[in-house]
């Protein structure tokens, strides 16, 4: 899941109120031009390439074209935005967000699929970011994304990425580590060991479980899930707008559970897989107290422990022992009806951040990666590092060294997670994972540009040796 807290993407857990992020470095207010920067020598040109010739491609052209006429109106929002990311950004909102991005000049593609899109451009005044577009069934935009390619000043010393990580949150946890034979080697930390809420990096163990079971024979990449009423969850993500009896292929809810964090696809792996597989696959990517995660509840549960009979339902839950909370699950939360949108908007402070989450260290996201890394490399699984690489969240280490960029990350109000795993050109991995808390405050606006900044300083010092 990901709580309303966050006001980025697809890490993560987005605001469920938000469907469109766009990240300071691309909104923000721009100076006047001075009258020598009127004078001065024009740039050379920029060099862009045309979006591919798919369904995404298509809006994304229509978006390029339409940013240099603003505002756009209400009709033609509504002909390109699909309903239920209308729900959640009304087209004056929309227009408002988009004001300061002016134009979108198209770099590079990253990921070009028919209904997803991420690509390098060069927005507004000049700064590059990256673009994540993604179109529902019928072509419409339901996910929209602009993010600055770097966030902020990246640390060159151990002491600057420390320093940069305290300043976020009074909690911090982080682990830097070379990865190979199904391992991690220390190479730096802030208490790596000491558990912390996860939010949607939970993920990390379903998509584990999922490959042990398709390496067992019991599941196929393309075997389709239908959605179900039962099964739909509160955004971020897709799969809760489709009609019931939809069905997906298991590697296209796998990969918008990682991409988009889609709650719902994560559901219906979930159920799919059975919640004592999930349960299991903590123990055998390696985290070390997997029972502070038992039962292993659906991110449909959570919410619904989050915000239904607030807080008096949450209490019952985490008073009582494991079996206590199974029979809970089952004779309450699961009976229970899902939260609304207006519900979720209303959670904006910390929630029992510390007592009802899931937890894990930054010591034990490294070890998952590791695992999913080895299930990675064995055959028929190698959709598993395809599923992983589509979002980099941003990251965009230079691809001169580095080949590719695992993410995930999770967040909820006072809870923040990022995991990354990258290998370099030569072969070698390197895991750089945070966790941050502040069970009193959400965290800040700053916060996520401050962590990225910094795991992009800590993948340069790690590769350094």
């Amino acid at each position: 899941m990901n709580g309303p807290g966050i006001r980025r993407a697809a890490m993560r857990l987005v605001v469920p109120l938000a469907a469109i992020a766009l990240a300071a470095a691309c909104t923000g207010s721009r100076k006047p031009a001075s009258v020598a920067e009127t004078t001065a020598t024009p740039a050379a040109p920029v060099k862009t390439v045309t979006p591919p010739a798919t369904p995404a491609g298509a809006q994304l052209r229509w978006l390029t074209a339409e940013l240099a006429r603003l505002p756009m109106s209400d009709a033609q929002v509504r002909a390109h935005f699909d309903e239920a990311f209308l729900a959640q950004v009304s087209p004056a909102a929309l227009n408002q967000s988009l004001e300061a991005v002016i134009r979108i000049d198209l770099l590079s593609i990253q990921v070009s699929q028919p209904t997803t899109l991420v690509a390098n451009v060069l927005a507004g005044g000049g700064e590059r970011a990256q673009i994540w577009l993604d179109v529902d069934s019928h072509g419409l935009i339901s996910w929209l994304r602009v993010s600055p390619a770097i966030t902020g000043p990246v640390p060159a010393t151990w002491a600057g990425v420390d320093s940069a990580l305290r300043a976020v949150a009074p909690r911090v946890r982080l682990l830097v580590a070379k990865v190979g034979n199904g391992s991690c080697q220390p190479v730096h930390g802030i208490d790596p060991g000491t558990a912390a809420p996860l939010g949607s990096a939970f993920k990390l163990y379903v998509l584990d479980a999922l490959g042990e079971a398709v390496a067992a024979g019991k599941v196929r990449w393309d075997q389709p899930l239908t959605v179900t009423e039962q099964v739909k969850g509160l955004p971020p993500g897709e799969l809760q707008t489709e009609p019931t009896g939809t069905q997906v292929p298991v590697l296209d809810a796998a990969g918008k559970m990682i991409s988009l964090s889609d709650n719902t696809a994560a559901d219906m792996l979930i159920s799919l897989l059975g919640r004592s597989s999930v349960e299991a696959s903590l123990t055998t990517a390696g985290m070390a107290s997997p029972a502070m995660n038992l039962p292993f509840l659906t991110t449909r549960e959570i919410y619904v422990l989050k915000l239904h009979q607030w807080p008096t339902l949450a209490k019952r839950f985490i008073a009582a022992d494991e079996s206590g909370r199974r029979a809970l699950l089952a004779s309450v939360v699961d009976r229970a009806p899902l939260p609304t949108l207006a519900e979720a908007g209303a959670w904006t402070t910390p929630r029992d951040i510390d007592s009802l989450e899931y937890f894990g260290s930054a010591s034990d996201l490294c070890r998952a990666y590791a695992s999913l890394a080895a299930l990675d490399r064995r055959p028929g699984l190698s959709p598993i590092g395809r599923v992983l690489s589509v979002n980099d969240d941003g990251l965009q280490l230079d691809p001169a060294r580095w080949k590719t960029t695992w993410f995930k990350g999770g967040s909820e109000p006072g809870a923040l997670s990022l995991a990354y795993l990258a290998t370099t050109r030569a072969g070698q991995s390197y895991a750089v994972t945070v966790l941050a808390e502040d069970p009193s405050q959400p965290l800040g606006d700053d916060a996520i540009p401050a962590i990225v900044s910094a795991v992009k300083g800590a993948f340069t010092l790690a590769a350094r040796g």
